[in-house]
């Protein structure tokens, strides 16, 4: 292997707030020892259980076009359809609803500063669906 993959750096208007608010939906933490504060302008976040970490850095411009990468999420305790209801609730909003009848598909959400992520079935949906 030639590298890995550090981390995940995400642009935003406002490091403290986007960090937040992600920490909340994610279950991440701040890093030991180097907590967040309003008017950071680089705020990391990590799994406690995976030290998958996320770096939120503040840039001047506003997001303007598509992303072209974004994060796939897959709810760990509830279905994908309660997950994008709880995010809604959380401040996320709708931008694409791929949700198919038969339990098939994704909702395309946008997080607080617009940048999208898709909400995936949880893996007990998929187990459910193979074994029919």
């Amino acid at each position: 292997m030639a590298f890995a993959i550090s981390h995940t750096s995400v642009d935003c208007i406002d490091a403290f707030a986007l960090s937040e608010w992600w920490k909340q939906q994610l279950g991440y933490e701040d890093a030991p020892g180097d907590p967040n504060e309003p008017g950071h302008e680089e705020c990391w976040i990590q799994s406690p259980e995976t030290g998958h970490a996320i770096l939120f850095l503040e840039v001047p411009e506003h997001k303007a076009i598509k992303n072209r990468l974004h994060f796939d999420v897959r709810p760990t305790d509830r279905e994908r359809d309660a997950e994008v209801t709880r995010l809604l609730g959380a401040g996320a909003s709708l931008l694409d609803d791929r949700r198919n009848a038969d339990g098939t598909g994704w909702a395309v959400l946008q997080d607080p500063e617009g940048n999208e992520f898709c909400v995936l079935r949880s893996q007990a949906e998929l187990e459910r669906a193979t074994a029919t």
